[in-house]
């Protein structure tokens, strides 16, 4: 089995959560971004042309590594949250956020605003992101020949 170098793991987690679609050539395993129409349709392609239309063209050649689902990003909010120590008022106040309607906006605000957690949610979102294409990857049969 084939893997992706460390680089390439980062840059597909970085794309993921800029909102691209993000495919892996099977054979040499280039890598090729797109935004992700389905999730925001009113973003302009015109920029991405080339790549649009490489996709199109050789669709089996590729992998698609999908981005998370909105209950694996809820996971995530609560991995962190988790990660707090339980005296740290912040815990409590994510909990809370993660509890009531419209967790994510919730979730957000209160991060946004919470002075060295802010860093260290992005740190923890980063590198779950990288686990996760490192779990989509070792599911791919590349074609090493």
């Amino acid at each position: 089995m084939m893997t992706l170098t460390e680089a390439q793991i980062n840059e597909i987690a970085e794309e993921l959560e800029c909102g691209s679609k993000c495919y892996v050539h099977k054979k040499t395993k280039e890598l090729v971004f797109v935004p992700d129409t389905l999730r925001n349709p009113d973003i302009d392609t015109d920029g991405w042309i080339e790549e649009i239309e490489k996709i199109e063209d050789n669709f089996f050649d590729y992998f698609e590594i999908e981005p998370p689902e909105s209950r694996d990003s809820f996971r995530i909010m609560e991995e962190f949250t988790e990660t707090l120590d339980d005296s740290n008022s912040l815990k409590n106040m994510l909990y809370e956020a993660l509890s009531r309607g419209k967790p994510f906006r919730n979730f957000k605000n209160i991060i946004d605003n919470s002075g060295e957690y802010r860093q260290k949610w992005f740190a923890f979102e980063r590198q779950w992101l990288k686990e996760w294409v490192r779990e989509k990857i070792e599911h791919m049969n590349f074609d090493d020949k």
